[in-house]
């Protein structure tokens, strides 16, 4: 009989798995949203962490490009802070439990709460506003996230907050099994950053910080140079009133900027708003900041892509450690079920 899982108990070191998308550069978003709050997760916790490079299949793309954008991501997370001797940092098609996991988790997600899934309903509507094309695995992603996180008896989540509702799926699968063949899963929860948990888009402030928008006005790039970020904040969008103060409903412009400032000088927004009177003061504080929070990570992330085998050297080392605990997990799963893989 394969052992239970692990069970939370007082002052246990919290287990942290967290994933991010090859989109190729990394971007102020994920920057703030993601990777720094990695930095700091691994030396607080077992943390795990991964390119999701499966999840970028569900939109079509040339042979190849996911492969560098992969490396290239990867170079960018290891520019930002992470270290392979803290934590666990790899490839996820480099671990095949994710895949067999995943089709696990399909049989006890049901098709309706597959349906309600926001960003699958944006994701599905962006695709037929292009060539129509709508992959399955769009549709049925949130149980590839949900394997991901489970295959590491994950305690805690840490996700931007457009991503609770994955995280909330997650939990329910894992509950749903554990009650269909036994004890098998860990219940993870999810867990927020301080501040700049979701960025938007500077000339769109109701949106997301996307580069799947038509524009590059309103994102800022880990590639861009002090004097494109300085400008691109002089132009982001603000609003008709004159009052510095965080309100993201009636001050969508203001309160982004309020809380990129925020995140990059370890302030809550509302903090970050003492002592601004001015927009056109608060559009240059959050460029200084930013620039100034960029400098040391676009040096190292120069280095890094002068040796891209040193990045592969340190994936291939996250590949081994991941694989050995997520085996243990799907033995787990398996003896659970009963199969003959068993």
């Amino acid at each position: 009989m394969v052992p239970s899982p692990p069970t939370a108990s007082d002052g246990a070191r919290a287990r942290v798995f967290s994933g991010i998308q090859p989109s190729g550069v990394l971007h102020l978003g994920n920057l703030l949203g993601a990777t720094l709050r990695w930095t700091e997760v691994q030396h607080q916790a077992d943390a795990i962490f991964c390119v999701v490079d499966l999840h970028a299949l569900t939109v079509p793309r040339p042979p190849g490009e996911i492969g560098q954008a992969t490396l290239d991501m990867a170079t960018d997370v290891l520019a930002s802070g992470l270290d392979p001797e803290q934590c666990i940092f790899f490839v996820q098609s480099t671990v095949p439990q994710h895949a067999e996991l995943a089709w696990v988790m399909q049989t006890v997600t049901a098709f309706g709460e597959l349906s309600r899934m926001t960003q699958f309903k944006e994701k599905r509507d962006r695709a037929e506003a292009g060539d129509g094309f709508i992959s399955a695995g769009l549709f049925t992603y949130p149980a590839l996230m949900a394997a991901d996180i489970l295959l590491y008896d994950t305690t805690e989540v840490p996700v931007g907050d457009d991503q609770g509702q994955h995280v909330e799926l997650t939990r329910d699968a894992a509950n749903r099994f554990n009650s269909r063949y036994g004890d098998t899963f860990v219940i993870p929860q999810a867990t927020l950053p301080l501040a700049g948990a979701r960025v938007m888009d500077l000339q769109a402030p109701t949106n997301k910080m996307s580069k799947s928008t038509d524009t590059d006005a309103g994102i800022i790039y880990l590639s861009d140079t002090p004097a494109a970020i300085t400008k691109k904040f002089k132009r982001a969008v603000t609003d008709s009133e004159t009052e510095v103060r965080y309100d993201r409903a009636a001050k969508p412009g203001v309160s982004n900027l309020l809380s990129i400032l925020g995140a990059a000088t370890g302030r809550t927004p509302a903090a970050a708003a003492e002592g601004i009177e001015r927009y056109g003061d608060l559009k240059v504080a959050t460029a200084e900041a930013v620039v100034e929070l960029l400098a040391p990570i676009q040096a190292r992330a120069a280095e890094l892509r002068d040796d891209p085998a040193e990045v592969r050297r340190q994936l291939a080392r996250g590949t081994e450690r991941a694989t050995e605990q997520a085996a243990d997990v799907m033995d787990r799963v398996w003896d659970r079920l009963g199969t003959l893989r068993a």
